[in-house]
């Protein structure tokens, strides 16, 4: 499942991490726009937050002795 970590740097706030399996991520100018199956959820301007996709590893499998 996607997942984005949004940070802004300088402004003190705290992260954000967006979750969903239908998101999607598209850059529009200087907007980055977090859309899903119901449409755009989330805007923001690109310059102004750092977004790093997070994906979830699966655990693995316990070893054999």
């Amino acid at each position: 499942m996607p997942a984005y970590l949004i940070r802004h740097p300088g402004k003190g706030s705290e992260d954000l991490v967006i979750e969903d399996p239908d998101l999607t991520l598209t850059f529009h100018g200087n907007w980055a726009v977090f859309s899903d199956t119901q449409g755009t959820f989330l805007a923001l301007p690109a310059n102004e937050a750092q977004i790093q996709r997070v994906d979830h590893q699966a655990e693995p499998a316990p070893q054999k002795e």
